[in-house]
């Protein structure tokens, strides 16, 4: 049996299912080539950060106040009201609506930055910090397409700075202890996983119902600057301050907004970015909108074996307004709260169920871990996952989402939001980062940016 194969080479195994988690540990010219830390500006352990936040309303706040061990030393946000109460928070801390401009004015006083605008300007703002040698903690889903993620990548290897996306569950213990349980080989082989989630459902209008009607811009808000390079279209309340994600120009729906999270599990143990997906298909589409993604879709993906692990089918499920139900699974199985989030990893000796961040994983029927022993732990478990982004950011381990892992995955997850705009299968050539079958898909691969905006500033 194949993972009977691997428990007999401790090297090897240890090399395909650990290897890949230090990513950027080892410095790309061996050991013994990283130049001095103090060089490089890294602090002591002791020694605070001076952070600055790109977005301070919304899940700014929270990033922000999950970073209070550290100094924060500015802030940009063009919807006041949105941010008021962050704004109240540090009274004294420079406030812009330009991030351009903060860079300008508070350049030297910054040693990292917080990225928690809008999904359509992820990209841009994290590359200028990085192009300033600031480190970077950038929200999910990273950036909204295929080309900036690519482009964050080579930014963070370049510019050599610390980067973390904002998908906590892969610091999860509950993602690292399914990781265990699946390298094991206590399921066995894994053929399908399923992911689910109730976004967008109840939580913003995404259907053929949804039309942005133009409206006053609020005195509250700078509309230029909360659209940056995106291309400029009039304001409507459709689009901010809560809805945006609805929008493919500004957002990528449910996959945005959940699909870091949800799949994060499966995309570490699985191995998924190893190879990135053969074929991405939308299955089903509901409400489906002119303006917004559909209201409801069923998305596969498709990936190729990856070392001793066979071929995948992974299918995503949203707008549910139930827990899910699959053959073999008992009622009342799958994990589930007030929100409707999770995965399920169906082997050819069992299955694993877990949440929305890998948390509460558990065999399936639940009687099974009764007698369970456990797997081999063989991943550290996180301080945290600003604590990691922070530890990177003076000079220690890299964070574990850092950009080298964060962005092949969401490279191969962004797929899922292009497949919602055609009908078929659309092949994907994971080496040459193109579809092989559909030239006009190629087209959402890389995003247009209006003129006097630059993703390099």
């Amino acid at each position: 049996m194949m993972f009977g194969i691997m428990r007999n080479d401790g090297v090897t195994r240890r090399h395909f299912f650990y290897g890949s988690l230090l990513a950027g540990a080892i410095p790309a010219a061996g050991f013994g080539s990283t130049p001095s830390l103090a060089r490089l500006g890294y602090k002591s352990p002791n020694e605070k950060l001076n952070i600055a936040a790109i977005g301070a309303g919304g899940k700014g706040n929270s990033d922000i106040n999950g970073c209070l061990t550290e100094n924060i030393v500015a802030m940009t946000d063009p919807d006041e009201k949105r941010a008021a109460r962050t704004f109240t928070q540090f009274p004294n801390v420079p406030k812009y609506k330009d991030f351009r401009r903060m860079f300008d004015k508070e350049e030297k006083n910054i040693d990292a930055v917080l990225v928690s605008c809008p999904d359509h300007m992820h990209g841009t703002a994290a590359m200028w910090a990085m192009a300033r040698k600031k480190h970077v903690y950038c929200q999910k889903p990273l950036v909204r397409t295929v080309w900036e993620a690519q482009e964050l990548m080579k930014g963070a290897a370049k510019y050599g700075v610390a980067t973390q996306m904002g998908n906590q569950g892969y610091s999860n213990p509950g993602a690292r202890e399914c990781c265990e349980i699946i390298w094991n080989g206590d399921i066995g082989n894994v053929t399908e996983v399923h992911a689910w989630t109730d976004r967008p459902g109840r939580y913003w209008p995404q259907s053929e119902a949804v039309e942005p009607k133009e409206a006053p811009v609020p005195s509250t808000l700078d509309w230029e600057a909360w659209q940056g390079g995106s291309l400029p279209r009039a304001y409507s309340p459709a689009y901010a301050p809560h809805n945006w994600r609805g929008f493919p120009q500004y957002g990528c729906g449910a996959i945005g907004d959940m699909a870091c999270h949800i799949l994060g599990t499966p995309n570490m143990a699985m191995r998924l970015s190893e190879t990135g997906p053969v074929s991405v298909e939308c299955l089903k589409k509901e409400g489906i909108g002119k303006y917004t993604f559909p209201h409801k879709t069923v998305i596969r993906f498709d990936f190729p074996a990856r070392g001793p692990m066979p071929a995948l089918k992974l299918f995503w499920h949203d707008s549910l307004t139930e827990m899910p139900k699959f053959e073999g699974v008992p009622e009342g199985e799958l994990l589930g709260d007030k929100d409707i989030n999770g995965s399920l990893f169906m082997g050819d000796k069992g299955m694993v169920t877990t949440g929305c961040y890998g948390e509460r994983t558990r065999l399936v029927p639940a009687a099974k871990m009764k007698e369970y022993r456990g797997a081999p732990t063989l991943l550290t478990r996180s301080p945290g996952h600003y604590r990691d982004w922070i530890r990177a950011c003076k000079g220690g381990d890299p964070a574990c989402s850092n950009f080298s892992v964060s962005g092949p995955f969401v490279s191969w997850m962004l797929l899922g939001v292009i497949a919602m705009k055609f009908e078929g299968k659309l092949e994907w050539d994971q080496r040459k980062m193109r579809f092989t079958n559909n030239k006009e898909a190629n087209k959402y691969l890389k995003p247009e940016f209006r003129k006097g905006w630059k993703f390099v500033g």
